[in-house]
This record gives C-alpha cells, structure tokens and sequence, in this order.
C-alpha cells in the first residue's frame, strides 16, 4: 500500500465529477432564468418556489427506491438510463409553456438525476482504497460547488442572449454530451479491461469495497439500517446542510435581483464569488486535509466528525445576511457560510461507503440523500413565502441558521463512531458474501 500503481481510478472520478458539474447545471439554469420566467407568466415569489421545488419532489421519492436499485442491478447501467433521460427532461424544459408543464419537466428532472450521487458514493467505495476516499469524494462533491462558479455565469450569459429557453437548450445539449462519454468509459473495477492488475490490487488491499450483491433481501436490508442510530445522525445532520444548500441553489440569484437591485448578469458574478471559496474548501479541508490527517496517525472519527461540526458552525454566519442591505457584506457573510457548509458536505459523502453494512452503500447513500432533498422541496418554498408575504429575505436566512443548529445536534450526540455496521444478515467472513 506504500507503492502507487496507476491512475485509472482517478480518470474514473474524474467522469463522475464531470457528471456533477453538469448536472447542476440542469438545476442552475432554473435559479438563473427565474426573473423571466416569473415575467413572462405573472408569477409570484410562491408560486416560483413551487417551481424551484418541483425538482426536489421526485429527487428525493426515487432515492430509496434508486438506491436498492443500485445495490441489486448495479451502477453502470442505472446510470446510463439516468443520464439520457435527464438530457430528455431538460430538452423537455426549453421546448414546454405554461407553469404546469414546466413543473412537469422539473418532475422528470429530479426522477432522472436521482441515481447520480448515492452512484458516485458506491463507486468510490468500489474504486478507492480508504486512505484516498476524502479526496475522491470531494472531487464528486466539489464539482457541484465548481457547477455554479462556471454554470450561473455561462446560463445567466445564454439567457441574456437568447431568452430563458436559450439557457436550457445549452444545458440538454451538455447532457447529452456527457450521457454519451458515461456511456463509453464508465465501468465497475471487476469488468474494467483498462485496470491493471497492480492497480486493482492495490485498491483491494486499501480496503475498498467489494462489488457485491447484499446478502439478504432488499426490504430485510433496508428496515435493518433504519434502525441504526448512525444513518439517522448523518442523514438528518446532512439534511440540515441541504436546507441552507438548496436556498442559495435556487434562491440566491433572485435574493441578488430583488433585493439588492443587480441586473441578472451581474447577480450571476456576484453570485459565483461564495462558490469559488465553496469549491476551493471543499477540496483543501474535506478532501486533502482529512486524508493527511488520517494518514499522520489521527483517528478518522474524531477528524471527521470536527470538521463536520466546524462547518456547520461556520454555516451560521448566513443569519448575518439578515441585518444588511449591503451587498458586499452579504456576500461575503454566504461565502463564509458556504464554504464551512462545503466541506461539512465533503465529509458526509465520503461517510456512506465507510459506514455501510457489505453491499448496501446505495442504500445508506440513498437514505442520506432522501432526507437532505426533503429540505431541497421546504427550502425553496419555505423562503419564497416568507420573500413573498415580507418582502425580504432576512427571516428566510435566519430560519436556515435554525435549521443548521439542528444538524450540529445530531452529528455531535447521534452519529458516533464512523465505522462499518455489522449486519445480522452477513457473516464474519462477510467479504464472501455468505448469510448466517
């Protein structure tokens, strides 16, 4: 384990981290075209996060049901069906009128993105030894910060050019470029012809997950791990982040055009300068510090769980948001907030594959992602309402620190030691998948 053999498994992260950048760009566009699309229909602040929300309805109903899917079928072919379909659905956005069809598309959306994070946490327990699993997980994660630092500018550019449809034609041909890239290199290291056999050694030995098949049935699996005290510290906790993440995702650019009175091109700058900090955190703290320290001799449980903890608490400096009127400040107080958020993130996706019971890491991944996406639907109609009957969005960014105090609760007395559950259901030689 001294001795690196090949790169292969970061060419592999580097397509799912790929993945990410564009699909949040089909998430993006919506936040970017709101404006247009709440003139060009008489829309109302709620009726707009209705819309923003509409994503998050399906998201979080497939995830379980996607992450069994997962653990049965496995990740190449999931998806290659996901990545065709969401390209369909935001073809579907640009081409569709009306608020119902819209919403429609948007529906579609969350359905056929579902399968892209809980995949890429199983695949990097598939792909990475443990002592290389912070950084590749951040190279997934991160690639949702990087998203907006390059995908709000280029849409909020497409749609001053073209009109609101514009940016999401440019977003559907993207996808449908990367479905075809999925399609050709993406394989699970047990059928990858291009991995050398010291390669795969190597990450095997690190304590890499097993391409394996859970050995009970779905349902008996699934009641098992909700009953563990650990999935409901990390998924509530990683919910509580999701709150604050999924109010600037949709909301952030029109905070900029309302209330701050920017035209839409400059509330795209502006809104890209937390996301740079949130990309460059995320990959310095969550990925390339967590793995140093770790490899210094400290253990992984207490570096994990203090910065999960440390960015949350830096994610608190959003309330300061409510008692200015300066954009400057503003800003600068959601950088903080971001960033610390970042790399919380960071470090709760690289969780899933080190906590899972053999062969269930889509389905702890898919419980996580649930819970975080059921605050992707209140968040944004949550804060519209509030927007809408105040006129502002201070209560909005305070209700989003509540939130986040929450989330801290649960990392710090719920979550517990970061190891492997041991399942009733799977042996002591459970690395050859044989029941009791």
């Amino acid at each position: 384990m001294k001795k690196k053999v090949g790169n292969t498994r970061w060419g592999i992260v580097s397509l799912i981290g790929l993945g990410g950048i564009v699909n949040v760009f089909d998430r993006t566009n919506m936040s970017v075209a709101a404006g247009a699309l709440m003139q060009e229909y008489d829309l109302t602040k709620m009726q707009m996060g209705v819309i923003f929300s509409a994503f998050a309805w399906s998201y979080a109903v497939m995830q379980i049901p996607i992450g069994l899917m997962l653990d049965r079928i496995g990740i190449k072919w999931i998806m290659r069906a996901a990545t065709l379909l969401w390209a369909i659905a935001t073809f579907m956005t640009a081409i569709v009128s009306g608020m119902g069809l819209i919403i429609l598309s948007r529906l579609v959306l969350g359905a056929a993105e579902s399968p892209m994070f809980p995949s890429a946490s199983k695949a990097t327990g598939y792909w990475f030894p443990i002592k290389e699993r912070g950084l590749a997980t951040t190279i997934f994660d991160a690639s949702v910060r990087f998203s907006n630092v390059i995908g709000v500018p280029i849409v909020a550019w497409a749609v001053m050019q073209w009109g609101w449809r514009g940016g999401f034609f440019l977003t559907a041909i993207l996808s449908l470029c990367y479905a075809i890239l999925y399609w050709i290199f993406y394989r699970d290291p047990k059928e990858a012809t291009f991995l050398s056999k010291e390669e795969h050694q190597y990450i095997i030995e690190g304590g890499a997950q097993l391409d394996e098949k859970p050995s009970s049935g779905a349902i008996r699996n699934l009641g098992f791990i909700l009953r563990q005290r650990k999935i409901w510290g990390l998924s509530i906790g990683y919910a509580a982040y999701s709150y604050s993440f999924y109010l600037f995702i949709t909301w952030l650019p029109g905070y900029l055009e309302t209330q701050m009175h920017m035209s839409v091109l400059k509330s795209g700058f502006y809104t890209v300068i937390p996301w740079i900090f949130a990309t460059i955190f995320d990959i310095l703290i969550a990925g390339w510090l967590v793995d140093r320290l770790i490899a210094k001799g400290y253990e992984g449980t207490k570096v994990r769980k203090a910065l999960l903890v440390a960015g949350m608490i830096m994610g608190l400096v959003v309330a300061g948001t409510a008692f200015t009127n300066n954009p400057q400040i503003a800003i600068t107080c959601i950088t903080i907030s971001l960033s610390g958020l970042s790399f919380s993130a960071g470090v709760a996706w690289s969780i899933p594959s080190l906590i899972a019971p053999k062969g269930t890491v889509g389905t702890v991944s898919s419980i996580m992602n649930f819970c975080g996406n059921i605050m992707g639907i209140c968040a944004p109609i949550i804060t519209g309402v509030i927007a809408g009957n105040t006129g502002s969005f201070a209560f909005g960014f305070l209700v989003s620190a509540l939130v986040l105090i929450v989330g801290i609760l649960c990392y710090t007395f719920l979550l517990g030691r970061i190891e492997q559950i041991s399942s009733p259901f799977i042996s002591q030689r459970g690395i050859m998948g044989l029941t009791l």
